[in-house]
């Protein structure tokens, strides 16, 4: 349920609302709107009779919410969220581009690839140092290494970070370097680890699993927002079909359907979404032409030696042109 309050209503009535909500064993979450306080209630299994509520003072309206991740759904907030990552803004109409390396190998390649993306114009710098692979015997990330390099890249470019978490042991080592905390897509449905997140203020980047439904992301995402933490970013990167032919299948059809369900911002992962490194450009224009809020992409200073996913990263020249072609179709979308 949403319970809508009068523009002008006092403190005094929205904290009775909040009290009125808490005593029938709810939760209440305070929703920033234009021009109005709403209170959303979760905890309940079955609808809840709005009668009640509407004869409190300062209350304007009580409207049920049918869908099961009730805080990120439509129907709670009408409005975008615009989610914040320093002073780099997701989701307020200017696409937000994060670039750099899938993994941190280096101090010379994390601090080429970081100038390079910010010369061209990304605004936030991408870069794993704790990578859950596949295999135990690929290379696993530099760890607290690879944090603190990210850190030195971060002193040099200016460029906000954007790294993987990749389970509860580590997340409070990561949240001390990372201006955004990345959950995987094999992540996705870590609920203990969705749950801690929540329990952090950091902006989110939750990456939508290779077999997941656009339901089940939208409810991990309410793990998050459930636990306190409003600020997430919905990434699309590929799903699991059939077709060989390339990495994943880049679900545009996820774009549009998540922003009709959801005031979250939702990126697009092309480098995941293609995996081949000459077509990530025309995917990645796809997903701005979809309506994505955004781009993550993997660039590479020398992609042909990178220790994991080099045949999907960019160079650094190939991330520079993209980066005018998005700059371009924005301008368009937005005359039209």
């Amino acid at each position: 349920m949403l319970i809508v309050m009068h523009p002008r209503c006092s403190p005094e009535a929205v904290a009775a609302v909040e009290a009125r909500i808490r005593s029938l064993g709810f939760t209440p979450h305070a929703i920033a709107g234009e021009g109005r306080t709403a209170i959303g209630v979760t905890g309940n299994q079955s609808a809840i009779d709005p009668l009640p509520f509407l004869a409190m003072n300062g209350v304007a309206d009580a409207v049920r919410v049918t869908q099961p991740f009730k805080l990120v759904s439509r129907e709670m907030k009408d409005t975008n969220t615009v989610v914040m990552v320093g002073d780099v803004a997701i989701g307020g109409g200017t696409p937000c581009i994060i670039a750099g390396p899938c993994s941190v190998e280096s101090r010379e390649q994390i601090l080429a690839a970081a100038h390079a993306v910010k010369a061209s114009g990304a605004q936030l710098l991408r870069g794993g140092a704790y990578k859950p692979r596949t295999s135990p015997y690929e290379f696993q990330g530099l760890r607290e290494d690879g944090l603190k390099l990210l850190a030195l890249a971060r002193e040099q470019t200016g460029l906000g970070i954007v790294t993987e978490v990749k389970d509860t042991e580590s997340l409070p080592l990561v949240a001390e370097y990372a201006d955004m905390l990345q959950v995987g897509a094999r992540n996705m449905q870590n609920f203990s680890l969705l749950e801690r997140v929540g329990e952090q203020r950091k902006p989110v980047l939750l990456k939508r699993g290779p077999s997941a439904m656009l339901r089940e992301l939208l409810m991990a995402a309410e793990y998050i927002v459930s636990r306190g933490n409003p600020n997430v970013v919905l990434c699309e990167r590929g799903i699991r079909t059939f077709e060989t032919a390339s990495r994943n299948t880049l679900d545009i059809n996820a774009v549009p359907i998540l922003k009709s369900l959801t005031h979250l911002p939702v990126l697009v992962d092309p480098s995941h979404g293609m995996g081949i490194r000459k077509h990530v450009p025309a995917v990645a224009r796809a997903g701005i032409a979809a309506g994505a809020d955004g781009l993550i992409i993997e660039v590479h200073p020398d992609p042909d030696r990178a220790l994991s996913d080099g045949a999907q990263s960019l160079t650094p020249e190939q991330f520079a042109a993209l980066m005018k072609q998005v700059r371009g179709l924005s301008e368009v979308l937005r005359a039209g």
